[in-house]
This record gives structure tokens, C-alpha cells and sequence, in this order.
């Protein structure tokens, strides 16, 4: 009898369960090789479906493909327990020989069991072991039979038990790397090898179903070299071409002298750097040309950019575009626009419905060159979406530059700090932490392992001085502003300058601005900026303003502090609302960007109608950086004379990391519990196997008691949960169009992809009383959310209010 993995849907060729699971295995061992877990992954591989040896999955699939309108319920037949049972069965045992073939089947186990859904928890907050449920508890009348069919069609017994002897012998020597706590770098591992599982079986269904073979991509070692000439040309290119006036000559003279530091730097091995380049510096393409030279040195597989805003990432992509000359192996990944977070335990249908297609989307960043997001890099490790963590294997083995690294969320430090010492040490991955104000990372008590003599830039001290385009006006100690002041300070400045942007702490307090200065009728373009808008639209606006300001024209931008972190503006003017020191630093970097004005000033300003007692971090670093001007106003010399120098700085993030010490770790209200102590706890340090024990008067037979499933569901790197949704702005309307499900996967995967540009998040009270007021549209078997034209116009992006300006008859 054919023992049935997949249905191809468009000629119903039947795929073997032994062709899938040592295709699966051949994938996944070849994500885990490049660190050395080649068979810990190929055995989640090869065990994944062996539950798809039974009668009863084989008469399962196909009643779905055979009555595809009445198809039996999805996940009646679980396929998914029986590897991880058995591994349990064979190889858990309370002996101390076995301590490491038992601990391998915990890992490995129970990525299989969850690998339709999430990992699942050893121990859970109501004292139950979901995974001993599965693998030691559950009845599976078939297991024996699927069991025997697995050791004559797949691999015989006595293979199985030498091979498991090899990735437990890979075990030992991942663990023989730990200096952190073992239960730290064992869900790491965990995570790392149910990221292998997860990515090799979509991808080997995919291929499958698209009767495709494996992608042949060019070599990426040729394609690097192919960039780094590409590079090399562009840099000749600025070194021949002057710019006009002296300041301009020094910025690009130091610009190129960073530039060429970094391709140095470069030939150092692998590990964590800082690359403390002043804004306006040109640490895109410094950073690049570090990350060739790196990447061909030590045979990486990709490059990732990881930026705090989606606002720059089209930016950066341009930018990175223009010089390597190539559109299809540079990927930007904005956001998720599929809302997956919570995806079933039970199995699926096996069958290519829209779930199906929408789950093997190609969407695992495996291009060459990635630019991402902060919250996509947090989430890959740490939420509860199997379609995030499919990602992981993918950060290993590359090299990784962090722009604007201050931005990570206080909460998710201790993780951030986690993920990044765990893909440097065990991940062979190189990391760039980028920015002109580096935090101090090495100073919590979860420390990032930063390189010691690890800044890649020479006296750094040196050179923020001679890029010195600025001064900074404190109007903030001694005085405050509301809206129709501020209006009206603006105009005095457009006396003198003609360009002015304005940064503000709220959207609310922006929108207000802006309508009070279009309601003034002033001969001047006024311009507004906010996460209200999709990337798509927020890019059209600065384009706008770019041209304006190019050609000299008078300009009023108004924004949040999304324009801050890396956008390529430069205003004559720029009036920044208090905030962190950091974000001040920022601000100063959108103000004579190349020196071309000579000497400018950024006005800090303390905002009266500014509502921070949702927005802590805010609030906190507002505070602190009134006490560092405050001290600068009694002693001008203080810290060398310059409020944004490195001391001032350093000064700064001590301060501000001390104020947050307690709240590092990603505290779970709800449990009472920090998110740390979940993912990394011993089994000693565990309330819950504490309680566990005195509950039942006896130990839980498992040696790892982690919540994984528990976690991840408590993790969102925006404090309140939000749910993306397309809107209908421009080729957006497209977009929604062609949300009928009837494309191909890899048809699939490119919308996918262009929807990102135009989509926004939406917190819950914003979906609420847009489904109140039938401004929601489901697609995709309610997968995919489109917002109704009424609720968002091309003045301020989406209006909850409803005054929707685009007037679209799509719906």
C-alpha cells in the first residue's frame, strides 16, 4: 500500500510519506550543518509525519481531496505525535547514560509534535506537561504499525539509533560551548531546530505542490563578489566627485576614512561590534562594504539589515539597490500581513486550501540580502507564530547589522541581549550594532557580549566633533509650548530658514499642528508624517519633501519620531519635543545633514499637550535628559562641552537602563512572572516545577520544565496586540483586488510581499469599532484583513473617525 504525505492539487500526483520525510530531512540537515546540528535537525526532519503511516491518515486525505466542499474536520487525524513518542519511547530513559539521548528527545520531540502549531510547554502555569500529554499519554491505536512501516521505508531501526548517536554527539558539543545558563542555550536550540523542521517541511511541500525542484539560486560567495565590485566602483565613483563647499569636502573626506576602517575591520572573525558612526555619516554604505568583504572572508550566507522603522527600509533597500545594481536577491520585509498568531494545535488538512497555500507562502528570508524590521527580528525568536520562527535558521551563519540599535524596546532587552549572544556564539553569525548613540547594552544585568576593543571607528569622540553641524537650543528647561505657540514659532523661524521639521512625541499632538498650521494659510507646503499611514504612503510624502527641499523651496514637515532613526532629510531647521538623548541625537541628524549651511540650530522644546502616561520610555527619558541640559545650562563645559557627546551619552542610557532594571526581562502581568524565567529558568530556579512538586509530591520525569507555548503567547513587542491590515491607498486598492485565492503559492508569496507597503496595525479598540461600523473587509478565509476606502484618506492615513478623502467605489 502507498502510504500518502500530499495530494498535488492541480494533477493529483501523490507525494510518498517516505519521499517527503527524507526530502524534509535532507533540507533541514542542510539548515543545521552550517553550525554544526546537522542530525539534531534532520532528525526532526526525517520523524515529522511519521504519523502519516497509518490507514486511517491515507483514507483521511483523501476524503479532503475527493470532497473538497465537505471535507472531514480539519485535524480529526493527528499525524504529528507519533515522532516525538517515538523518540520518547526509545530514547527517554532515567538513566545517567541516557542523560543526553533523553534530553535530545525532549528538543527534537517536541518540535515535532508541535509542528503544526507552536512549541509546546514541558510544564504549563496549571501544572499540566502538554508534551508528556502527547508523547508519554496519548493513545495512538496505529503508532506500532506506522512505527514499523517508518523502519522498512524510511530508515531501518538499528540506522535510526546510529544516527541519533551522531546528533546526540552534536548535543554535547553544543553545550560543551556554554559559559551562559544551559536552559538559556537549550531553548535557543530548541527554537533553532523547530525553525529547521518548520521551514524544510513548507518549503519541500511547496516545491512539491508547485512541481518545482529546489531553488538554484546563484552561488551566494559569486554574488557577493559580484557585489563587492559593484561596490568598489561606487566608491571610486564618490572619491573622484567633490562636493562644494569646505564642510561638505571634511563630512565626505571623513565619511570615506569611516568607510574604509570598516572594510578593514572586517577581516576580524566573527563576533559582536559597534559601529559608532555620527548621523549623516554614511553608515549605510560603510556598513556594507564591512559586511561584503565579511561575508566573502567567512563564507556567510546572507546579509540582514534589522532597522527600528519600516520608514527606512525602503530608504536603505534604494540606496543599497542603486549600488549593487540587482532587484530580485534584495528582500525587504516590512511586517506580517497575515494575522497567524495563534495557529492551531491540531493538524491540517494536508491539502492545498487557502490555509495551506498561505502557510507555505514563501516568506522563510532566504535571499541573500534582507532588510527588516526590529519587531520582525523580536518576533522571529520570541512569538507565538510558527510563520516567525520558520525564519530563524536563517539569521545563523550571516552577518547582521543592527541600525539604530537604540531603539529596542526596554521590555525586550534581556531577549534582544539573548538572541544576539546566542547567534554570535552558537549561531556563527557576525553582528553590527549601528548608531550614532550606541546604548549601553553591556550595562544591564542580562549583558550583550560585546567584543572587548569592539568599535570598528577610531576616537569616536574625534569625530562626532568634526561632524559638528549643529548646536542644540535648550528651550525646554525653563519654558513649555502648546500647539498654537509652537505654531507661531515656526513661522519666526521660516523668517530665517526655509526649511522646518517638527518631531513630536504623540500622533494626536501632530495631527493637531498640522491642522493648525494648514488652517494659517501660510504660502508654504506643509507636510505630515505618522504610523497612521502604510509604508507606501509615508514614502510618497518624503519624496515630496526630498524634491522640495533639493531644489530650496520653503517646507514644513511635521512628524513623529518614526523620521528620526536614519531618514535621509536634511531641514535647515529642525524643533524636536523633549524626549530621550538619544532621540535628540536623532533629530539632530534630519538638520544640516551634510554641513551645507554651515552651522544650524535644533530647538528642544518641552510640549504642554503631550499626553506620556501610556508612553513610559518616553516619559523616563524626557526626564532624564531635562537633568542633562539642566547641568550642561550650569556648566557649559560639562562632558567636553557637548550635550550630545559620547560621556553625555553614556551618561545617559546608565541612567536610563538603571531607572527600567526592573523591567528588563519582559514582565508578564497576567503571571506575575518575567518572560526570562519561562524560556531560561533550571529546573531549580522554576516556580513552576517548585510548585509542581509540592502539589503531587513527586518530580515531573522530564529534565527541561520550560514554558515555550506560554511565552510566546504573552509576547508582543507593542505593548498592546494589533492586528495588520491592508489599506486601500494607491496600488494598495490593487492589492485588495486580487485577494481571491485562486493564485498559485509563488503567485501567492509576491502579493504577500507587495501588500506589505501597504499595510497598517491596528490596535484591538480600533478593530472593534471598525467591525462596529462594517469598515472591515475578511479575505482569504479570514486570514487577510482589507480596511474600507471611508477610514483612510491620503492626508493622515487611516481616520478612525471616518472622514476618508479618497472617495474609492471598490466596495
Amino acid at each position: 500500500m502507498e502510504y500518502i504525505a500530499h495530494i498535488r492539487e492541480c494533477d493529483k500526483r501523490i507525494q510518498t510519506v517516505e519521499e517527503h520525510l527524507l526530502e524534509v530531512k535532507k533540507l533541514a540537515e542542510s539548515y543545521g550543518e552550517p553550525i554544526g546540528l546537522k542530525h539534531l535537525a534532520g532528525l526532526a526532519g526525517m520523524l515529522h509525519d511519521l504519523g502519516k503511516y497509518t490507514q486511517t491518515f491515507r483514507n483521511y486525505i483523501l476524503e479532503a481531496v475527493m470532497n473538497p466542499e465537505s471535507p472531514p474536520k480539519r485535524g480529526s487525524v493527528d499525524h504529528s505525535t507519533a515522532g516525538g513518542k517515538l523518540l520518547f519511547e526509545y530514547f527517554h530513559k532515567p538513566w545517567k547514560d541516557y542523560q543526553f539521548k533523553s534530553l535530545l528527545s525532549e528538543i527534537v520531540g517536541n518540535a515535532i509534535i508541535s509542528h503544526h502549531s507552536y512549541l509546546q510547554d514541558f510544564l504549563s502555569p496549571d501544572l499540566e506537561s502538554p508534551f508528556l500529554n502527547r508523547v508519554r499519554d496519548k493513545e495512538l491505536t496505529e503508532f506500532p504499525e506506522a512505527r514499523e512501516h517508518f523502519f522498512k521505508n524510511v530508515m531501518s531501526k538499528k540506522d535510526l539509533f546510529d544516527y541519533t548517536t551522531l546528533a546526540e554527539e552534536e548535543l554535547k558539543a553544543y553545550l560543551s560551548k556554554g559559559e551562559n545558563s544551559a536552559f538559556e542555550i537549550i531553548a535557543f536550540l530548541t527554537k533553532f531546530i523547530f525553525s529547521c523542521l518548520i521551514d524544510g517541511d513548507r518549503t519541500n511541500t511547496r516545491l512539491f505542490e508547485e512541481n518545482e525542484t529546489i531553488d538554484t539560486h546563484e552561488k551566494k560567495a559569486k554574488l557577493f563578489d559580484d557585489y563587492y565590485e559593484k561596490l568598489r566602483k561606487k566608491l571610486k565613483t564618490l572619491q573622484s566627485t567633490g562636493h562644494g563647499s569646505d564642510k561638505e569636502s571634511i563630512i565626505n573626506h571623513l565619511r570615506m576614512s569611516m568607510s574604509e576602517q570598516c572594510e578593514e575591520f572586517a577581516k576580524r572573525p566573527s563576533g559582536i561590534y559597534t559601529l559608532s558612526i555620527p548621523t549623516g555619516g554614511g553608515k549605510t554604505l560603510a556598513s556594507l562594504r564591512y559586511a561584503l568583504k565579511h561575508a566573502r572572508l567567512y563564507n556567510n550566507d546572507r546579509i540582514i539589515y534589522v532597522v527600528p522603522y519600516t520608514t527606512i527600509i525602503e530608504q536603505n533597500a534604494e540606496e543599497i539597490r542603486k549600488i549593487l545594481k540587482d532587484d530580485i536577491h534584495i528582500l525587504e520585509h516590512h511586517s506580517n500581513v497575515i494575522d497567524d498568531s495563534m495557529d492551531d494545535d491540531e493538524d491540517e488538512d494536508e491539502v492545498a486550501n487557502i490555509r495551506q497555500k498561505l502557510k507555505l507562502a514563501k516568506d522563510n528570508w532566504d535571499s541573500p540580502v534582507i532588510l527588516t524590521t526590529m519587531v520582525q527580528f523580536l518576533n522571529t525568536f520570541y512569538a507565538i507564530s510558527s510563520r516567525d520562527i520558520r525564519r530563524l535558521h536563517n539569521l545563523t551563519n550571516a552577518v547582521i547589522i543592527f541600525d539604530e540599535v537604540q531603539k529596542v524596546p526596554v521590555p525586550c532587552v534581556s531577549l534582544f541581549n539573548g538572541a544576539v549572544n546566542f547567534l554570535k556564539k552558537y549561531g556563527h553569525s557576525s553582528i553590527i550594532l549601528c548608531t550614532a548613540t550606541q546604548p549601553a547594552l553591556d550595562f544591564v544585568e542580562h549583558k550583550l557580549e560585546i567584543n572587548s576593543d569592539g568599535e570598528m571607528i577610531d576616537h569616536p569622540d574625534q569625530v562626532i566633533k568634526a561632524f559638528k553641524r549643529v548646536e542644540v537650543v535648550d528651550r525646554a528647561t525653563d519654558e513649555s509650548f502648546n500647539n498654537q505657540r509652537l505654531a507661531a514659532f515656526i513661522v519666526e523661524r521660516l523668517e530665517e530658514v526655509r526649511s522646518v521639521l517638527v518631531i513630536l512625541n504623540t500622533k494626536s499632538v501632530v495631527k493637531d499642528l498640522y491642522s493648525q498650521l494648514k488652517e494659517m494659510k501660510m504660502d508654504v507646503p506643509v507636510f505630515h508624517l505618522s504610523t497612521l499611514m502604510c509604508a507606501a504612503h509615508r514614502k510618497k510624502i518624503l519624496n515630496q519633501v526630498r524634491k522640495l527641499l533639493k531644489n530650496g523651496k520653503k517646507v514644513i514637515c511635521v512628524s513623529t519620531q518614526l523620521i528620526e532613526a536614519g531618514v535621509d532629510v536634511s531641514f535647515e531647521c529642525v524643533i524636536r519635543s523633549l524626549a530621550g538623548l538619544d532621540s535628540i541625537a536623532q533629530a539632530a541628524g534630519r538638520c544640516n545633514r551634510h554641513g551645507e549651511y554651515g552651522i544650524r540650530r535644533v530647538y528642544v522644546i518641552d510640549h504642554e499637550e503631550e499626553t506620556l502616561d501610556r508612553l513610559k520610555e518616553i516619559q523616563v527619558g524626557k526626564q532624564i535628559t531635562r537633568k542633562i541640559l539642566i547641568d550642561f545650562k550650569n556648566d557649559k563645559n560639562y562632558h567636553g562641552g557637548n550635550v550630545l557627546s559620547k560621556k553625555a551619552m553614556d551618561r545617559y542610557f546608565q541612567e536610563y537602563f538603571s531607572a527600567f532594571k526592573n523591567n528588563l526581562n519582559y514582565f508578564i502581568p497576567s503571571l506575575q512572572k518575567d518572560m526570562t524565567e519561562l524560556l531560561f529558568a533550571s529546573k531549580r530556579a522554576s516556580a513552576y516545577n517548585q510548585s509542581y512538586l509540592h502539589n503531587k509530591m513527586e518530580q515531573i520525569p522530564l529534565l527541561l520544565v520550560n514554558s515555550y507555548k506560554t511565552a510566546a503567547k504573552n509576547f508582543h513587542v507593542i505593548d498592546n496586540i494589533t492586528t495588520p491590515v491592508i489599506v486601500p491607498y494607491e496600488e494598495g486598492i490593487d492589492v485588495i483586488a486580487a485577494l481571491n485565492g485562486n493564485q498559485s503559492i509563488d503567485d501567492l508569496s509576491q502579493l504577500l510581499r507587495k501588500a506589505q507597503s501597504y499595510s497598517i496595525n491596528l490596535y484591538s479598540y480600533e478593530r472593534e469599532q471598525l467591525e462596529r461600523q462594517g469598515q472591515l473587509v475578511y479575505y482569504l478565509e479570514g486570514q487577510l484583513i482589507a480596511l474600507k476606502d471611508g477610514a483612510y484618506n491620503d492626508e493622515f492615513g487611516f481616520d478612525l473617525e471616518g472622514e476618508g478623502g479618497l472617495n474609492l467605489k471598490m466596495f
